[in-house]
């Protein structure tokens, strides 16, 4: 997977209405115009982390840089996110617990098959987790661009919660599994980490 900087989306837009064809036509991809059903993927992954706001729909749909004005207002935004992604990961993470996720693994680790009992529900941990380590990339992102000492110290709270709970949740879908399966799951959960202030896509 690649990924995109946060800054460089912001930094594409200017402070007023942005619309989605302007914003096709701007924001590149190697100096390549993005697919605009990727440039729409994005731009929610924005909205979902709280970067940008949509207005309208469809042709008259617009994005607006979006700042949360208050501390109270930026934390709570962040945990309610903490939370809804916490849960998406325990409710897959309690279907695939005890449950083979690879078969017919090779000797090289490079043929294998999913199992077709826990296949879904492994996609849907995939996609949760991975939005959970965005969130925590943009939470970096925010606290290396803000000069809020108090959100810096909340951000920093909320970035250990993340990266204790992804721990827990490592050890527990790794216990009682064999070394090959172990070593696949790890390879699939480090694709899925962005650098701080990157997105996936």
């Amino acid at each position: 997977m690649q990924t995109i900087s946060i800054n460089y989306i912001l930094e594409s837009m200017n402070d007023g209405k942005n619309y989605f064809g302007d914003m096709w036509e701007t924001c590149l991809n190697n100096n390549k115009r993005f697919n605009r059903t990727k440039l729409k993927e994005i731009l929610k992954k924005m909205e979902e982390l709280g970067h940008i706001k949509k207005h309208g729909y469809k042709n008259d749909a617009y994005y607006e840089k979006h700042y949360h004005y208050s501390l109270e207002e930026n934390i709570g935004f962040v945990n309610n996110l903490i939370f809804t992604y916490e849960s998406k990961i325990n409710s897959a993470l309690r279907k695939l617990e005890s449950k083979k996720i690879f078969l017919d693994i090779s000797k090289n680790l490079t043929s294998y098959k999913f199992s077709k009992y826990t296949k879904t529900d492994y996609e849907s941990l995939l996609i949760a987790m991975t939005s959970m380590f965005e969130l925590a990339s943009s939470i970096l992102w925010t606290k290396e661009n803000s000069e809020d000492a108090e959100l810096k110290k909340e951000l920093k709270n909320c970035f250990k919660q993340i990266n204790d709970f992804m721990d827990e949740t490592n050890q527990k879908l790794l216990e009682g599994r064999k070394t090959q399966e172990r070593i696949l799951l790890q390879k699939d959960f480090s694709s899925k980490i962005p650098k701080a202030g990157y997105l996936k896509i």
